[in-house]
């Protein structure tokens, strides 16, 4: 089984990024939001490791972690939304990439 480690990082990070809301901040929503968001990434990259066609809960999560941090940046130019914002959408090409080139059949 090939481990996908891009996707473990990207989950790391997002979890990351919810604890540095935490401690610079002391958002609980942030906090929270990081480590749903970083369990469910974590949880489509091992997914992923599986059956590399399982791509869907890695999708879902990236795509949504993109829209809202890409707003928070957009609203607020704090570095942090940005670097996962940025992230996110890379994650999403990288998603989108695997899942064209792959067919979809049982």
């Amino acid at each position: 089984m090939e481990y996908d480690w891009l996707g473990f990082g990207y989950a790391a990070l997002v979890a990351a990024g919810g604890v540095v809301g935490y401690a610079k901040a002391g958002s609980v929503p942030s906090l929270a939001a990081g480590l749903l968001f970083g369990g469910l990434a974590g949880l489509g990259a091992y997914q992923q490791s599986k059956d590399p066609k399982n791509v869907w809960l890695s999708l879902v999560a990236s795509g949504t972690l993109s829209a809202v941090m890409g707003m928070r940046f957009y609203n607020s130019r704090k570095p942090m939304p940005g670097i996962v914002a940025g992230a996110s959408l890379l994650m999403v090409g990288r998603l989108g990439l695997q899942l064209m080139e792959k067919p979809l059949e049982p």
